[in-house]
């Protein structure tokens, strides 16, 4: 059966291995996973790092979309990022001509297969543990940090939606 005939995720059950709690936060990403895919499908290369109107390019809100999950479960299990995670921060919304569209969709599938791994393993009476993010070491929670992580994700497809569909308006097919 195809993506299309099913209803979102949230309505397909549970997600095996996910606590009940956090069943949300998987429904959310594995809902925006499908969404990213199914809109990027046939997107022209060419359009990827373009900014219409001076909003963010396709390509940062992919680079983005990973950066920030990958940032949010680092920060959920309690530890500081990385030098490879900031410089990766760095790098988001940089053209990058030698990333292609593939390669950005899967760095964000593996993130959310990532995310998914890190939710089952994630015990229920961790949820209200305080975590610190940032250099400032703000406070927060495991749970808030995972809720933000599908919240913020399903904002940015909600960006890049439009983005594309801007730029697929913009420049028909015709003309890319």
């Amino acid at each position: 059966m195809s993506n299309e005939k099913l209803p979102e995720v949230w309505l397909r059950g549970p997600i095996q291995g996910v606590p009940p709690l956090l069943q949300p936060v998987a429904h959310a990403l594995l809902q925006a996973r499908e969404e990213v895919n199914e809109l990027m499908e046939d997107f022209p290369e060419v359009l990827l790092w373009m900014r219409p109107g001076n909003v963010a390019s396709p390509g940062f809100h992919l680079q983005h979309l990973t950066g920030v999950l990958n940032r949010q479960l680092t920060y959920a299990r309690g530890e500081q990022l990385t030098r490879e995670q900031l410089n990766w921060l760095a790098s988001e919304g940089k053209m990058e001509g030698r990333i292609t569209l593939d390669q950005l969709l899967v760095m964000f599938n593996t993130e959310v297969d990532d995310a998914l791994r890190q939710l089952s393993r994630t015990d229920d009476s961790s949820l209200t543990e305080v975590r610190e993010v940032g250099r400032a070491r703000i406070p927060s929670t495991v749970i808030g940090l995972l809720v933000h992580s599908a919240e913020h994700t399903t904002r940015h497809l909600g960006q890049l939606l439009v983005t594309v569909r801007v730029l697929k308006a913009q420049f028909g097919e015709d003309e890319i």
